[in-house]
């Protein structure tokens, strides 16, 4: 058989052998999971423990709002059928909608203060574990 040449030779992946590989090591893996690292000490401030709540609480309460004002104007103005009817759907949704992501946001905040509680535990524990076995 001929030889083919080396420009030939060039080995190109394809899209299923890029799959297969591991595209993450296991410190990337680390850094990347939801849970907050163990190697890292840096305490984070309020506004980065509750920020998403707060958006979402936030969000939600402009929806609620905006619900309940487009519900309102549905029932008090005098439009023709076809708007009075789009009105008296959309108010509802928006109202559902909005107060939906409200409560998301209220019950997310009482559980970060949860697992707040359960890392300062574990940290403890864990300095004391470290206290006892290196004696």
């Amino acid at each position: 058989m001929e030889a083919l040449p080396r420009a030939l030779e060039v080995e190109e992946k394809s899209p299923e052998s890029k799959d297969l590989l591991p595209s993450q090591t296991a410190s990337s893996l680390c850094i990347s999971s939801r849970s907050e690292s163990v190697w890292t000490a840096t305490p984070r401030s309020n506004w980065e423990i509750y920020r998403k709540p707060i958006v979402i609480m936030s969000v939600g309460g402009a929806i609620l709002l905006f619900g309940v004002v487009i519900t309102c104007l549905a029932y008090t103005l005098h439009l023709g059928n076809n708007s009075l009817k789009v009105l008296k759907m959309i108010g509802p949704a928006f109202l559902s909608l909005g107060l939906m992501m409200l409560v998301c946001g209220l019950v997310w905040v009482p559980i970060i203060k949860k697992k707040q509680k359960q890392r300062q535990k574990s940290v403890f524990f864990q300095s004391l574990k470290s206290f006892f076995l290196n004696r």
